[in-house]
């Protein structure tokens, strides 16, 4: 079980998300005195003010702004991102669920499932969150009817089905009365399971980005003196450690991890999330925006990426103006080269679409100026997530998750054409599979029946049949991102599991 659990309310408007924090945070006793004083009056608790800070919120009596309280139990630590239901701040929602492990649903037993319900859950599970809780709420205002209840659970499930979500966790509750929040209630005996704040205690989550391979997006050069030369950045997944063998993105040229510095001394692995400063074996042109990779475990390279776009901004998508796109630690421009779709929420059906107004959630595809490194986002938050910002104005106009590479053409927009590039080592390690490599063999034998070997699997491979080192055949296999076979009297034999030891392919499972 993880010590922190990262969770995120969701739902349509006054169905009480605010007030079942507060209730949480009260109960738990995460509420410090002069907050509670401040939001009492005449001996009642507006557990709702205590999360909503704005002036506009109190005034209005809703959320506008995503507001994150923190609290602990004996058994767990949580940061709750109390999130706006006005349709108007749909954006809002998405940018506080954006780092959730779990979201609540809140759905208000009187009123049922509503088209922002359902909305705020498919963005939740768009985004990546495979832990759900539908919280129905006000259960008292309904007489605590069971019947209702199964009503709302049974309607709300053939809609996680439908959009392939998890199978969420159901629980009635009063958020304002403390039912079945913290402690079981007695007025559901016909409810069995845990509480809400039992089951968050409880609840397994597995961070997906600590089982990604590792990714390690470059911050800094840093070079305080000749004899300090290192890459500052935050692990975004998986692992580092001190001897691993890296790739350096967009170079493709490999090295080993020689140290991993942090203030606090040295160490010998970082995980996902750790802010470290990294030092390799080899001196490597690396620069910010620039990435740290497994060899052997390379993310996808493209310019052309296939993305669902969450539209933040009054102004609507357009696809003649370029924007600036920025992921992970790299800044380029992007253009948009097709609106395949955009969801209508209340069917989920996907309608044409030319452009994408405030809070639409669409289909889009991308190209961007220089190759991005990239996961797709169901592997990795991080690697696979990004935003647009306006050129103009600087403003975040858009929040994407990249789905994959895309299969759009090299286009060109007004003025601005996309001229080819030169095919990087890396793009040739993703497709191939292998690093390139000169594998010298003692006859001709041995080399022929490693090449089949070696193109069975996939590989990109040629025998050097000269006796004579030919430099300039070499030379040119290994820019193509082969593995040249070379003929040479008195070389040992070599086998698959040779080349796996030696890091040139990869191991099989």
């Amino acid at each position: 079980m993880s010590g922190l659990l990262r969770l995120s309310t969701a739902g349509s408007v006054d169905d009480g998300k605010s007030t079942l924090i507060g209730r949480l945070l009260f109960d738990s006793k995460g509420a410090y005195e002069d907050q509670v004083a401040s939001v009492t009056k005449g001996g009642e608790i507006d557990y709702a003010r205590l999360t909503d800070g704005l002036r506009a919120e109190r005034e209005q009596g809703i959320t506008i702004d995503v507001a994150y309280r923190y609290c602990s139990t004996p058994n767990r630590k949580f940061i709750i991102a109390d999130t706006p239901g006005h349709e108007q701040y749909t954006r809002n929602m998405a940018t506080g669920a954006s780092t959730a492990d779990l979201a609540i649903i809140l759905i208000d037993a009187r009123n049922g499932v509503l088209p922002q319900s359902r909305r705020h859950a498919y963005i939740a599970n768009l985004l990546g969150i495979r832990k759900l809780v539908v919280a129905i709420n006000k259960m008292d205002l309904v007489g605590f009817s069971e019947a209702r209840f199964e009503e709302i659970r049974t309607e709300f499930a053939a809609f996680a089905r439908q959009i392939h979500a998890a199978a969420p966790y159901f629980i009635p509750i009063s958020a304002l009365l403390g039912d079945n929040v913290v402690t079981a209630s007695t007025n559901t005996p016909w409810f069995h399971g845990p509480s809400l704040l039992h089951y968050l205690e409880t609840v397994p989550v597995s961070a997906v980005n600590e089982e990604a391979p590792m990714r390690y997006p470059v911050q800094l050069v840093l070079r305080p003196n000749l004899d300090f030369r290192g890459y500052c950045g935050q692990v975004a997944s998986g692992v580092i450690r001190v001897g691993d063998s890296v790739m350096a993105l967009p170079a493709g040229r490999s090295t080993k991890v020689k140290r991993i510095s942090t203030f606090d001394g040295d160490l010998d692995h970082a995980g996902a999330g750790s802010s470290v400063t990294v030092l390799l074996e080899d001196e490597i042109d690396i620069s910010r925006g620039d990435m740290l990779v497994p060899p052997l475990r390379a993310p996808h390279i493209s310019r052309r990426l296939e993305t669902m776009i969450v539209w933040m901004n009054a102004r609507p998508l357009d696809t003649d103006r370029t924007y600036f796109l920025k992921h992970t630690t790299q800044m380029v421009r992007a253009t948009v080269v097709r609106i395949d779709y955009r969801v209508n929420m209340t069917t989920l059906e996907h309608e044409p679409a030319f452009g994408l107004e405030l809070n639409e959630i669409g289909w889009v595809g991308l190209e961007t100026h220089r190759p991005l490194f990239f996961d797709a986002y169901a592997d990795n938050r991080t690697t696979g997530a990004f935003i647009l910002i306006d050129p103009a104005t600087n403003e975040t106009i858009a929040a994407g998750m990249i789905q994959g590479r895309g299969d759009a053409p090299v286009a060109v927009h007004k003025e601005v054409e996309f001229r080819g590039e030169r095919v990087t080592p890396a793009e040739r390690l993703a497709r191939f599979g292998h690093i390139a490599a000169v594998v010298e063999v003692p006859d001709e034998t041995v080399a022929y029946e490693l090449e089949r070997e070696l193109f069975e699997r996939g590989c990109l491979v040629g025998v050097v049949t000269t006796d004579v080192e030919n430099r300039d055949v070499l030379d040119a296999l290994a820019k193509a991102g082969a593995i040249a076979i070379c003929i040479k009297e008195g070389a040992a034999g070599v086998n698959l599991a040779d080349l796996e030891a030696a890091g040139i392919i990869a191991r099989t499972v």
